[in-house]
């Protein structure tokens, strides 16, 4: 079991640093397959990835790969949507069974939408680099639905752990089509670090948190990040994108329905 949580660690800190993408995607699922109830999942995973990500930012920060103000602003808006969510997971708290339900219905539907998110990617990057897409807006009205998208994630990220790299890139892919790639991997990185932070701690608050665990996936999660991050926009992703997305999609089916 120790090995197994290591070596789940080094392959999701790896993918992680290299598309910014699969953290939680792949890593509460993995946790699911190994027996850990869902909410003990999540709120292991969330930590973990607040962790994990934090080698990631010092990387990509070198590398002049983070939009500080951008990561700013949809920091604004997740980080108090993480801690209003965990306080209505704290009401639901007598009743183990329902929060339990509850994370596991949406980690289902937002492994569905990460999915599809990971498949539309080249689509979307393709219409708004065309203008197809572009948003027709000044830079108060960009900043107010990028303060919208992050109270989005926040919600979604502290109820399934799922999202912060999938939806939150392909949303500033919209948002911000003339930025490069790496850099928008990059700032959404620095931004998964305080939402997954707050909401992880607030899950630790509940109980949902295994320390053995955790501690043996970052033993392999660290080390995976850092090379990962270092090969950030070098390697073709045209199979592995095909692959994560088909496997989150049975993954997610079978947890919805």
């Amino acid at each position: 079991m120790a090995l197994g949580f290591i070596v789940s660690g080094l392959l999701v800190g790896f993918i992680v640093g290299m598309t910014g993408v699969g953290g939680g995607s792949l890593m509460t699922p993995i946790l699911l397959f190994f027996g850990i109830n869902p909410a003990t999942a999540v709120g292991t995973d969330l930590l973990y990835a607040a962790i994990t990500k934090s080698g990631g930012v010092w990387v990509h920060h070198r590398n002049r790969n983070i939009d500080w103000k951008i990561t700013g602003w949809l920091a604004l808006g997740s980080v108090p949507a993480a801690m209003v969510t965990v306080f209505f997971l704290h009401r639901l708290q007598t009743d183990q069974a329902v929060i339990n339900g509850l994370i596991k219905h949406m980690l289902g539907v937002a492994l569905l939408l990460t999915a599809a998110a990971i498949l539309a990617k080249p689509l979307i990057q393709k219409a708004t680099l065309s203008g197809d897409l572009t948003l027709k807006a000044d830079s108060t009205s960009r900043r107010i639905i990028t303060v919208i998208v992050g109270l989005v994630l926040g919600v979604i990220v502290t109820l399934s752990s799922i999202g912060a790299g999938a939806l939150g890139t392909i949303a500033l892919f919209l948002l911000y089509p003339l930025i490069p790639t790496s850099r928008l991997v990059g700032t959404e990185i620095a931004h998964a670090v305080p939402l997954t932070l707050v909401a992880g701690l607030g899950h630790a608050g509940l109980g949902n948190l295994d320390w053995g665990i955790l501690g043996f996936l970052l033993v392999g999660s660290l080390p995976g990040i850092y090379f990962g991050s270092q090969l950030s926009g070098r390697l073709p992703d045209r199979l592995l994108r095909p692959l994560l997305a088909l496997m989150l999609a049975l993954v997610g089916s079978k947890l919805v329905f």
